[in-house]
């Protein structure tokens, strides 16, 4: 069984996250800063990558004084915790290939030092000593103690409630280590 190890390139890798509240939704970027793929017999075996908390962004709110607010916000203890926690990060504990690219990643999921095990679908594509991979994660909030308007803990929240649940378009890019 040949293994061999991809390293992934920050600047070639991405993370489009979507949060969606009763009255619409708000969306951006995060940075991801490193990480490894690992193939044996080119497939796809194992791997991990750490997420930038102090690189979100926020694309759609235009106003820099209401956008500068909104990701003070972000950073704070009611949600990422970026100051206490810069990092968060996804290790792929079972990689089950479905059929051509396809693949059922499970793995753990560490933000604000608080750990749990995801599972979420992805393409893998491997090409010569290239991976690409894309997935769409979802991610309960309140499972990392971010309780901030959720109808779990709060109730009469009317049109300020934020659902639970956020969307993280993960699209990585490695490269071979020689």
């Amino acid at each position: 069984m040949e293994t061999k190890r991809f390293a992934v390139e920050g600047s070639q890798s991405s993370i489009d996250w979507t949060g969606k509240k009763v009255t619409g939704a708000h969306n951006g970027t995060i940075d991801i800063k490193a990480g490894e793929l690992l193939l044996n017999d080119g497939k796809l075996a194992g791997g991990n990558f750490v997420i930038d908390t102090t690189s979100i962004k926020i694309l759609d709110i235009t106003d820099p004084g209401y956008n500068a607010q909104f990701a003070s916000h972000l950073f704070s203890a009611d949600f990422f915790s970026t100051e206490d926690f810069p990092e968060a990060q996804f290790v792929i504990t079972e990689a089950d290939h479905l059929a051509g690219e396809g693949y059922l990643i499970t793995g753990d999921l560490t933000i604000k030092g608080i750990t749990h095990e995801i599972s979420f679908r992805a393409e893998v594509h491997v090409s010569g000593d290239r991976i690409t991979a894309a997935g769409k994660i979802v991610v309960d909030r309140t499972h990392y103690d971010m309780k901030f308007r959720s109808g779990n803990f709060f109730t009469n929240l009317g049109d300020t409630l934020i659902y639970n649940e956020f969307e993280l378009e993960v699209q990585l890019t490695a490269f071979a280590v020689l």
